[in-house]
């Protein structure tokens, strides 16, 4: 008989990141990027997939009419004392679950290893800053440290949307009001959330995820009416970001994009997660501080991804980081090693790697 108490007891001793639950397989946990089999547990069965809903629903008529009618589920479920992030889906007519574990204590974003000039941005009191990066890069954490972080310096008012809720923030010096997106929840969807922050009297809203051009034109909405806007995408690196956000208007709206962004954008994050040495997550980050030269590139006619790539190489002083340096970094401080560096880049780009490597290490008497 299947014991989910034992499943979850294991994950959380074992410090794992989050739980895969599918048919005909033996559950199997994410460990520091690795997923590693619970060889002591059977394999799972239909029946016990039957089982496992029934303890992640817990009789919620709301969320199991969503899954009936969309075949898919975001929602968040609590064990003692650790909060979990769950998603069902289906696989040949059965479903499937990923449970992601919420740690309760949130890191700083110096323990997280994010730069200082993004922490410095938070002082800002209008602009988007934007984090980025695959899934599982912790866009979601670094967004939660930076908030906590305001939290305990700055008397602000932080509306979030998320999807849904992972850290639940206390008061301390900020009003912090958090609101879960999807059916049946706080608010239907981001956009609509965007446009109600409007009448909130917020000084920084946080959108937990931008993926549509209706969120998007939200979120510069907000920051044109004098708000600090935070909100996570999809994309790999500073430029794609800028591209990708031109390319969700029409051709004949984009000049118009093109000249708001090079306005209110302040910053982008756009961040990996890397095992290093000792098989923790070290963070590997490339920022884009937008001053006038990227404002000036993100203006023209055609983007450029190159010519951004190099301005945030020219850039360095005022706090942009490429993706190089990052890897270079990590590995001059031994986190982690040179085949890992080479492999987040092109191979045009190896060469380069090389050549900052040699320069850190002179640099610091290597």
């Amino acid at each position: 008989m299947l014991n989910m108490n034992k499943i979850l007891d294991t994950a959380i001793k074992k410090g794992a990141s989050d739980i895969h639950l599918v048919c005909d397989n033996k559950p199997i946990l994410r460990i520091a990027k690795e997923l590693i089999i619970l060889e002591d547990v059977d394999v799972l069965t239909q029946d016990d997939m039957s089982d496992i809903y029934d303890y992640l629903i817990r009789g919620n008529i709301d969320k199991d009419s969503i899954f009936r009618e969309t075949r898919k589920l975001d929602t968040d479920f609590e064990y003692g004392e650790i909060r979990f992030r769950v998603n069902i889906s289906n696989s040949f007519d059965t479903p499937i679950y990923t449970l992601k574990l919420i740690k309760n204590e949130l890191p700083t974003y110096q323990k997280l290893g994010i730069p200082e000039v993004v922490k410095k941005m938070m002082n800002k009191t209008q602009g988007l800053i934007l984090v980025t990066g695959k899934t599982n890069s912790g866009k979601t954490m670094t967004l939660n440290a930076l908030v906590n972080d305001v939290n305990e310096t700055q008397k602000k008012k932080i509306v979030m949307l998320e999807d849904p809720v992972e850290y639940r923030h206390k008061q301390k010096k900020s009003i912090i009001i958090q609101k879960e997106v999807g059916k049946g929840q706080d608010v239907l969807t981001f956009s609509d959330g965007v446009k109600n922050s409007l009448k909130e009297d917020c000084d920084i809203l946080v959108i937990g995820e931008i993926k549509d051009k209706e969120t998007m034109e939200s979120a510069i909405e907000m920051a044109e009416s004098g708000h600090l806007v935070l909100g996570t995408l999809y994309t790999k690196s500073c430029a794609e970001t800028i591209d990708r956000i031109v390319n969700l208007y029409e051709v004949k709206e984009q000049s118009n994009i093109k000249y708001l962004l090079s306005r209110l954008l302040k910053l982008i994050i756009s961040q990996r997660l890397l095992k290093d040495k000792n098989g923790e997550l070290t963070l590997i980050p490339e920022v884009m501080v937008v001053d006038n030269i990227i404002s000036g590139i993100i203006k023209k006619d055609k983007i450029n991804i190159e010519e951004i790539e190099e301005a945030i190489q020219n850039e360095s002083e005022k706090g942009s980081i490429t993706l190089i340096n990052s890897l270079a970094q990590a590995f001059v401080d031994d986190k982690i090693t040179l085949e890992q560096a080479k492999s987040q880049l092109e191979d045009k780009n190896v060469e380069t790697l090389n050549r900052t490597i040699m320069q850190l290490k002179i640099k610091n008497g290597k």
